[in-house]
């Protein structure tokens, strides 16, 4: 136990680590001392004892009065800049050189992008960010729609899951069909080969694809071979059989084409070298029985250690072969962006940026002094989880994102935005702050993080794409978070679900804010025909997950009267639909979205086929087919269903409508 406790709330102060939080109910909560010690002792900072407490504070004190990696400006004003600088020179990324006059203040830059100012002494990197990034009404004057589609549901001939391909194929349709925008589920890469780890929320690499979702055919090359397709995807079956294809796929490419994609792979510098040959390493030792890096023989737990160089230069077609696997994806999936574009989309696809990695994944590997160690990330207490939730990722660390000069943040978003229009930011609340837990701890606090330089980076990278940037804002957003990103033309979400006015009833579409996406649920809520008819309160009881003062016919109660709030609100004509006829209330809910001010409307594709099971039911693992439905027919036959095609065209309609 620590008996000086003023050092300790000064040092979790100045690092960043919360020592008072406020829950969903905006009750305060104090954090236990041991757990701040412990947070502070993962991030470098000991302190275990009064002496080590000093020396973290120097420390901190030390790294303080160090210039920065890299410095974060916004275009048209001046940054303040310590250190007694008088005069530098500014060059800019075309090499073009300027004289700055610098009296503790660098003067407003008017054009973005990243520069090198060059003192006596040394350079310092310099990033100018645009007031804002490029928000929906830079997508055009009309009201935009699209679909939210989990590729993997996508069903096609004799295929085992959804790929890249059949994403192709459904955004051509829904651009027919007056679509602008098409967002997917993350396609971050995964474990290759691995049947096991399959959420998509949690991948090896954020800056790396699943090259299990790669089509040939849209790149030209032989198609992989038909395999057996069921009701659920067999991931533990299906993956380790995908590799074997591409691998063969690979080992028979002519000499010309095997070039190509060697000169191409080339060009993707080390980064793509070093995934591939985590990739390749994963193959080896998974085969033994080693769930990860941090199993693997210590040898290898350093990228640049000899060990590593030695396997690399004995098993380079293996590391090639990975390398063209993370080519393929690249290639099919710019193909698909490629053709929305060319179809009439306005945006496109709309990727999803997952909040974490594995903690014994291809980033935590590759960059491991600039990630989380010995902290994994959550969410705190709350009514649906009273002891919190441990996601068991990881993620960069403040010290390290400033240390890195941002760099590995950057390269993130310019992956992510290469071959989509938009991008979404799941759990964007981590720009500002994440909940972190010690290693075999329950209890946690927040953390928080460079929000300012984060979100002008964001900010940057998305004029520089010319890509939209939507914020999964939805829970307790942290002090001033929702003003900055609405200031910052970020979009926000507006779930039809949590949209409720002050006397509880849903709120009228004319109440969303036009800067913000319209949805009737996400992949982590009950579909609408599944509300509507109750399937989610099934599940819920199933599962034992009803709350615990509340049974079946309360909830069933309850949500009868829910029903009709959210029928009201819809203000059909016709009298309310029975549970066991949920048709009616989807068609409304869609035009409800349709009919909103939000500038862009999506629907998971699951209600715009009336389905009444969700993709993932959150607080499950096995429990629950998560991340395992599939599509009972191919796309071009559900959406040629009169149902289905009288709903999306009613959410079109609502969209032109005036």
């Amino acid at each position: 136990m620590i008996d000086e406790l003023e050092p300790l709330h000064a040092l979790a102060a100045a690092v960043g680590v919360a020592r008072v939080w406020r829950d969903v109910a905006g009750v305060e909560r104090i954090v236990a001392d041991e757990t701040l010690a412990s947070v502070l002792g993962a991030l470098g900072y000991d302190a275990d004892s009064a002496p080590a407490l000093a020396r973290s504070l120097d420390r901190l004190a030390g790294e303080h009065d160090r210039p920065p990696a890299l410095i974060v400006a916004e275009a048209g004003r001046p940054t303040p800049l310590s250190g007694g600088l008088a005069r530098a020179e500014l060059v800019g990324e075309d090499g073009a050189t300027r004289t700055l006059a610098i009296d503790g203040v660098i003067p407003a830059i008017a054009e973005p992008g990243y520069y090198t100012l060059v003192r006596a002494g040394g350079e310092m990197a310099l990033a100018v960010a645009p007031p804002a990034c490029r928000g929906l009404a830079d997508f055009g004057a009309r009201r935009m729609w699209g679909p939210a589609i989990q590729i993997p549901a996508l069903r096609g001939a004799a295929q085992p899951f959804g790929h890249f391909g059949h994403l192709d194929d459904a955004v051509r349709r829904f651009a027919e069909r007056g679509a602008d925008a098409a967002m997917i589920n993350p396609v971050h890469a995964l474990f290759p080969g691995h049947g096991v780890g399959y959420s998509p929320y949690s991948p090896s690499s954020r800056q790396f694809l699943n090259g299990a979702l790669a089509d040939t055919a849209l790149v030209g090359l032989p198609a992989l071979p038909a395999a057996r397709s069921g009701e659920f995807i067999d991931w533990a079956a299906a993956l380790p059989r995908r590799l074997a294809d591409l691998r063969a796929l690979f080992d028979n490419l002519d000499g010309a084409t095997r070039a190509r994609i060697d000169a191409d792979c080339r060009a993707g510098g080390d980064a793509l070298v070093r995934h591939a040959v985590f990739d390749a390493l994963d193959m080896r030792f998974r085969a033994q029985g080693l769930a990860g890096w941090r199993e693997w023989p210590s040898a290898f737990h350093d990228p640049a250690g000899a060990a590593v160089a030695r396997f690399s230069a004995e098993r380079a077609e293996d590391v090639a072969f990975h390398a063209f696997v993370q080519w393929l994806s690249g290639e099919s999936l710019a193909a698909v962006q490629k053709n929305a574009m060319s179809a009439g989309m306005a945006i496109g696809l709309i990727a999803d940026l997952a909040v974490g990695v594995h903690k014994s994944g291809s980033d935590s590997w590759a960059m491991r002094d600039l990630m989380l160690d010995g902290l994994s990330i959550g969410a705190p207490p709350d009514p649906l989880g009273p002891l919190g939730q441990n996601w068991t990722l990881t993620s960069f660390s403040p010290g390290g994102l400033a240390a890195s000069g941002y760099k590995p943040f950057i390269a993130m978003l310019r992956a992510a935005l290469a071959r989509a229009g938009g991008l979404r930011i799941d759990h964007a609340f981590g720009l500002a702050r994440l909940w972190v837990i010690p290693e075999g701890a329950r209890e946690g606090t927040y953390l928080a993080y460079p929000f300012n330089d984060l979100v002008r980076l964001v900010a940057l990278e998305s004029q520089r794409a010319n890509a939209l940037i939507v914020a999964e804002d939805l829970g307790v957003a942290p002090y001033g978070f929702t003003p900055a990103i609405a200031e910052k033309h970020m979009a926000g979400m507006r779930v039809m679900w949590f949209e409720r006015a002050e006397d509880h009833g849903f709120i009228g579409p004319q109440d969303y804010p036009p800067e913000t996406v319209a949805m009737t649920g996400t992949h982590d809520t009950a579909t609408v025909a599944g509300w509507w008819s109750g399937r989610d309160l099934d599940w819920a009881e199933q599962l034992g997950r009803l709350p615990a003062d509340a049974s079946r016919e309360s909830e069933e109660s309850r949500r009868a009267w829910d029903r009709g709030l959210l029928w009201s609100t819809f203000g059909e004509a016709g009298p309310r639909p029975a549970p066991d006829n949920p048709g009616p209330a989807v068609e409304a809910a869609l035009s409800h979205i349709g009919r909103s001010a939000s500038l862009l409307a999506l629907a998971p594709l699951e209600d715009l086929l009336a389905l009444d099971e969700q993709p993932n039911l959150p607080g499950t693992v096995h429990e629950h087919p998560n991340w395992r439905r599939r599509l009972d027919r191919p796309l071009a036959e559900l959406l040629d269903e009169p149902a289905t095609a009288r709903r999306i065209a009613a959410l079109d309609a609502a969209r032109k409508a005036e």
